[in-house]
């Protein structure tokens, strides 16, 4: 119960990592608001796990805000912030699209920006400090030939984290976060059929490779990640601030 008497926000949440999430925090003792576009997965999710829910677009500020404001009077504050809501999408260079691009960084950049800016301005109100965890990815340690712009959101999303950190830890928030390798579940079923298509794969064919080339022997799950989500949130980390850590199964030392 290292997380009782905490209030959470987690983007994204309506299933796959950000769920886990909910469902871990939960078991640790916190109260979770799952915050997901999709308010009906949202409420489905939240009163299976025994969550609340609100509508999140994180791409819209006013919905950002008015997701802040619900979950603060539900809840009585936000002690922690999870980033978790984000798209992806893959082209080589000379097929990339400006609508693609634009969707990306409207959610993975922008999105976790100003949900970043929203919580962090009721943390500091309140005076009571905070964790902020976003969602980075071992995609935003270096390049790959067909997913620019993917990477290239997510090593915005460490440069933030790292820039955001340095900011707020005199309030007593600290901004960190997590860089997954591959993670078994929707999100990779979406990857392998795009890298199928465009490298002329079998369907799952991608992911067997993947998935061996991982030193750990498999690829992720979402499960995998919760210790990260939960100790970032504790205590125990209030001494690291603005640090991206990899849960990845050795696919990248840093």
């Amino acid at each position: 119960m290292r997380l009782e008497g905490r209030s959470a926000l987690i983007t994204g949440a309506a299933r796959g990592i950000g769920r886990a999430f909910a469902e871990a925090y939960l078991r640790e003792g916190a109260t979770v608001t799952i915050g997901d576009v999709n308010i009906d997965a949202a409420r489905a999710t939240a009163e299976e796990i025994g969550a609340h829910a609100v509508h999140l677009d994180v791409t819209e500020q006013s919905s950002i805000e008015a997701a802040v404001g619900e979950t603060v009077a539900e809840t009585g504050g936000i002690d922690i912030l999870v980033n978790n809501a984000a798209l992806f999408d893959m082209a080589p260079i000379v097929e990339i699209t400006r609508e693609s691009y634009d969707r990306l960084f409207a959610v993975n950049v922008s999105g976790t920006l100003f949900t970043l800016q929203a919580v962090a301005r009721h943390m500091v109100d309140r005076g009571k400090g905070g964790k902020i965890i976003n969602m980075a990815s071992q995609a935003g340690r270096r390049g790959e030939g067909l997913v620019a712009v993917y990477c290239a959101t997510k090593a915005a999303v460490i440069s933030l984290t790292q820039s955001a950190g340095l900011n707020l830890i005199r309030h007593g928030i600290n901004v960190n976060a997590i860089a997954p390798g591959v993670v078994e579940g929707e999100h990779w079923d979406h990857v392998d059929a795009l890298f199928a298509r465009h490298e002329g794969l079998q369907p799952g064919e991608k992911k067997r490779q993947v998935g061996d080339a991982v030193p750990y022997g498999r690829m992720g799950r979402a499960e995998d990640l919760t210790g990260m989500a939960i100790f970032l949130a504790t205590p125990e980390a209030d001494y690291i601030v603005a640090q991206t850590f990899n849960v990845d199964g050795g696919q990248w030392m840093s």
